[in-house]
């Protein structure tokens, strides 16, 4: 077997090992994001999975049009509306320049090898003035740090995470990897659902009545960045 059906072989194992669905709670957590910024436009569904999310957007009735792209094949279920394009997200995406007005991606980064190639191609497929919204798992949650201080890495890329979850962000990382790419300092909001350590089934949001938000106590981290020119 040669280099590149390795590596194509990998990436396949990846995208199944990875489910192709999120949690209830970042897809809120989207829906929120683009009901407050009063998003609109041509929307694009980076890593759409199995359509989840896509479906969701769909519903919203807000977006002129709607795309998605993942290495999996199209879900059978989805609208004829809906243009799906399958694709290694790990390479540059055969779509024009300046495309759309909108990208969300849930739950993807981590499971790409180059996060700095992936905001370049992000920053290209947008129009200026275009938003961008991504989620990834929140390495600085308590229970995160917990996992990286007693087992060396941080609670959502442990051997069971692998090879779905390969490439690991703070928030410093993707301030750095988008502005570098060109977009504006992001925005951070928090899932507001989190495991405590040892307990994942049992949130801190239920031990304190909802009291206990954000980055320390939140399994996911979305973070919102504007193309400006």
């Amino acid at each position: 077997m040669s280099i590149n059906q390795t590596l194509k072989l990998q990436r396949q194992l990846a995208s199944v090992a990875s489910s192709g669905i999120s949690g209830e709670p970042i897809y809120t957590a989207f829906e929120q994001v683009l009901k407050q910024f009063d998003l609109k436009g041509d929307i694009l569904d980076f890593g759409a999975g199995t359509g989840y999310l896509t479906r969701q957007l769909q519903a919203l009735g807000r977006f002129t049009s709607l795309t998605a792209i993942d290495m999996m094949p199209r879900p059978v279920s989805l609208d004829e509306s809906v243009s799906w394009l399958s694709w290694d997200l790990n390479e540059a995406v055969d779509i024009p320049d300046r495309t759309f007005d909108v990208i969300v991606s849930a739950e993807v980064i981590e499971h790409l090898e180059n996060p700095r190639a992936v905001a370049r191609e992000w920053f290209r497929l947008l129009r200026p003035g275009g938003t961008l919204i991504f989620s990834t798992p929140n390495n600085e949650s308590w229970r995160s740090l917990f996992a990286l201080l007693l087992q060396g890495h941080f609670v959502a890329f442990s051997d069971s995470c692998y090879p779905a979850h390969i490439t690991a962000l703070l928030r410093k990382d993707m301030e750095r990897i988008l502005t570098e790419a060109g977009f504006s300092v992001p925005t951070f909001v928090f899932s507001n659902v989190g495991g405590i350590p040892k307990f994942p089934a049992l949130h801190w949001q239920t031990v304190s009545a909802g009291l206990l938000k954000g980055v320390r106590y939140s399994d996911n981290v979305l973070a919102i960045a504007k193309r400006n020119s």
